[in-house]
């Protein structure tokens, strides 16, 4: 029995993707399978019906915990409360309980330089990212509050460094930090432990441009320092298990930083 048994989970954005070597090829899908090896109960989101049920087959049957499936899009022509209280309603009903929220699910159109970036395209990273984030920690607060449960939310690189054609997502992934930081100090005396972390993962939409564009790959990816990307699920899906533990206790406010993968800087 793994230290999160009898607790439940929220993971955005979590549908199965695979890379060609079986590995997990999505942050969110690393991160369910990391929870689920710990024994945690896994409510788990996205667009994508058929990968959100491939994960719920799989988590269930080799890790032996129970999986709740909601497909949920926050977008900027949907009644977003209501979805995102769906979700909750739908997880409290099945478990009881929040102990933990994982927002990861993020959309966006890469590669648009600024002034050709549409008011479509701008939404769909903020809506995607941070609206969803605050809608999902505005509708879980009660239940966390109740569990002294943790948030745990994802920012980037692209917002910390300014990269070239994502100028939606940065914006959308430094809105996140600064929610963060906010509900980390507001949150702390209700002993809510509220995070964020800054990931650089291999994956699988990585890996099939790799793959298909390898003149385009080379010029624009760049291997991080320590000469590998992060593992979604060994190193970005550990650290999340980490940061749910009782005895991992974080400054207020503090923002954890995930460089490359492989490590926490606080």
């Amino acid at each position: 029995m793994g230290f999160l048994t009898g607790k439940t989970a929220i993971v955005t954005g979590a549908g199965r993707a695979a890379l060609s070597d079986g590995r997990c090829g999505s942050i969110g899908y690393g991160i369910a399978t990391a929870y689920a090896k710990e024994g945690a109960n896994l409510v788990i989101t996205g667009r994508n019906v058929k990968k959100l049920a491939d994960a719920k087959e799989e988590l269930e049957r080799l890790y032996g915990v129970k999986v709740l499936t909601v497909a949920a899009d926050v977008n900027a022509g949907a009644d977003n409360e209501a979805v995102v209280q769906s979700v909750v309603d739908q997880t409290v009903k099945t478990f009881g309980r929040i102990d933990v929220l994982i927002n990861n699910a993020q959309a966006s159109a890469s590669g648009v330089p600024l002034a050709g970036h549409t008011k479509e395209q701008f939404d769909l990273a903020v809506y995607s990212g941070l609206y969803a984030t605050f809608y999902y920690m505005k509708a879980c607060y009660p239940y966390l509050k109740q569990t002294k449960g943790s948030v745990i939310n994802f920012a980037s690189g692209a917002g910390l460094f300014g990269n070239f054609g994502q100028c939606a997502y940065a914006a959308a992934k430094e809105g996140i930090r600064g929610l963060t930081r906010v509900a980390a100090t507001e949150w702390a005396p209700d002993g809510i432990n509220v995070n964020i972390i800054c990931p650089l993962a291999w994956t699988a939409q990585l890996e099939k441009f790799q793959q298909d564009y390898p003149e385009a790959y080379k010029a624009n990816v760049h291997t991080p320092p320590a000469g590998h990307f992060g593992d979604a699920e060994l190193e970005i899906g550990r650290v999340c298990v980490q940061l749910a533990s009782p005895d991992f206790k974080y400054m207020t406010g503090e923002t954890i930083t995930l460089e490359g993968g492989l490590g926490l800087r606080p």
